[in-house]
């Protein structure tokens, strides 16, 4: 089992983005990200002082269709 450490909103978006997603809207602090083909849109917290924690990046990755294992690799 891959661990999942808290990584930044930069690294996830940059992640997302690269697998298929685009900026569709950011409201205060929260940036929503769509992905016109898997029909989906994620919305994560952008602070740049703070990193999101394990279980909320576990979450996104789950909704995205994603593993920790494809996100720890990049793939």
């Amino acid at each position: 089992m891959t661990r999942l450490i808290p990584t930044t909103a930069k690294k996830l978006t940059k992640f997302l983005k690269i697998h298929g997603y685009c900026e569709d809207r950011q409201s205060g602090s929260h940036l929503t990200l769509r992905n016109d083909t898997k029909h989906k849109s994620i919305t994560i917290p952008v602070h740049p002082s703070r990193k999101i924690g394990k279980g909320l990046l576990k979450h996104i990755l789950n909704e995205a269709g994603f593993t920790v294992e494809e996100f720890n690799r990049g793939d």
